[in-house]
């Protein structure tokens, strides 16, 4: 049975924890950075992207060997498996596809990618996993480290609003209307960020000591989402707070958060969701900016071709562009399942709602504070799946978010011991 004593948080192990969290953040920070346009050099970006992710990858699973090396041993094991097993083999069968892809380097390079995030979560959530075991009281916290990652990302958009307004804002219909985000990072995806982090904050509110800081990064991430203009961002926020609402037993910060939901969300909802009112706003709304003439014409033309595979990893049409004589030409379809749908069919779209209906399961089943950083995650990430790229649609951040969920449900630790993880765990002092 296992048998350790708890670490003293003495001088060597604060200095451990405290070089951890920062290797810890440092590793997600530029994870996610990875996923921006930062340059416009087409050379440069796809360093960034690929070889820069390789990178972060690998300083991950260096960091969990050096947890395993100077404070634990993994007695880490598979817990409600069915989530994980269900994505990989949604990722199996995107492999498959290879064989009937019509642009196989594309959809390689987007298996690669979203496999790449994959390995990083994997062995960045077991690093956190092993120090609770090992070191309970840490305060490494995953809401911490995304919702701080969130908040420097956010930043440097903000600054850049007023330092270089050109670079950092995206001007649409016709240069009427300008929204945080620029070329960098589509404003829709940049509001999802925000939403995630506000989301970590928030959560973070039931451990911090002082709120003060806090609340200051709340403050700024609104504003970014704001200057966003995402409309399914704003419902995801909006969906997390009242979350928060229904799960607290403080009646008085459920009566603090109901009175600033009225006072904020009616404005907020009148600028960014009805854009002041403008008609022809409205009419884009109706037809959510005009996806679904885009997404009929998928399932009435496309869908038919290849009804039960699809036509491979990210692709939606044989050609590089789906293109109907109704509705405007596109690469990808704005909404993750149908994203599924045409690039892995109805095989694929099947294996997906099971893999989302066993995350779901163990979300259901996990500890509170598990559950406000899953909970919180998924609820912005899932909303934007149905207008933007979404958690199985192409490379981007709401897919690594998505993926730390699903490692965060995964493990247990294993409460017998092997001879040779007895004698690591007396070298390191767990055992007397």
């Amino acid at each position: 049975m296992l048998s350790y004593h708890k670490y003293d948080q003495d001088a060597e192990t604060k200095l451990f924890l405290k070089r951890t969290e920062r290797i810890l953040f440092i590793l997600i920070l530029l994870m996610v950075a990875c996923f921006f346009t930062w340059s416009e050099n087409v050379a440069i970006t796809r360093l960034i992207k690929v070889v820069g992710r390789l990178g972060v990858m690998t300083g991950a699973i260096l960091l969990y060997f050096n947890i395993v090396k100077n404070r634990a041993v993994d007695t880490l094991e598979w817990k409600k498996q069915g989530s994980y097993l269900l994505y990989v083999g949604y990722l199996t069968l995107g492999f498959a596809s290879f064989m009937w892809s019509t642009n196989v380097g594309y959809s390689a390079l987007q298996w690669f990618m979203t496999t790449q995030t994959l390995v990083f979560s994997y062995y960045f959530v077991k690093s956190v996993r092993l120090l609770d075991t090992y070191i309970p009281g840490h305060g490494i916290r995953l809401t911490k480290l995304t919702g701080n990652t969130a908040f420097v990302l956010l930043m440097v958009f903000v600054i850049g609003k007023f330092a270089a307004p050109d670079i950092f804002f995206r001007l649409t219909h016709g240069g009427e209307e300008a929204r945080l985000g620029g070329y960098m990072m589509n404003p829709n995806e940049l509001g999802m960020l925000a939403g995630v982090g506000l989301a970590c904050q928030i959560a973070e509110l039931y451990y911090a000591g002082r709120k003060g800081w806090l609340v200051v990064t709340i403050l700024v991430m609104t504003y970014a989402l704001i200057e966003t203009g995402s409309r399914s961002s704003l419902i995801g926020v909006l969906a997390v707070i009242l979350f928060h609402v229904f799960q607290s037993d403080r009646t008085q910060v459920k009566a603090v958060i109901i009175v600033s939901m009225l006072i904020v969300t009616p404005p907020a909802i009148w600028k960014v969701v009805l854009k002041d009112g403008d008609p022809e706003r409205m009419e884009e709304i109706m037809s959510m900016t005009g996806r679904l003439p885009f997404w009929k014409a998928l399932i009435t033309e496309g869908l038919p071709r290849e009804p039960w595979l699809g036509f491979g990893f990210m692709r939606i049409d044989y050609k590089e562009y789906f293109q109907s004589t109704h509705t405007y030409p596109g690469k990808m379809t704005h909404n993750t399942f149908m994203q599924v749908l045409m690039n892995l069919g109805f095989v694929g779209l099947t294996l997906v709602l099971f893999q989302l209906f066993f995350t779901l399961r163990g979300m259901y089943y996990e500890d509170k504070g598990n559950k406000l950083f899953m909970v919180g995650l998924f609820i912005p990430i899932l909303i934007n799946s149905f207008t933007e790229f979404g958690i199985f649609g192409e490379s981007n951040y709401g897919i690594l978010f998505y993926q730390l969920i699903i490692m965060s449900m995964t493990f247990a630790n294993r409460q017998f011991l092997t001879k040779q993880e007895k004698i690591q765990l007396h070298r390191i002092g767990h055992i007397k």
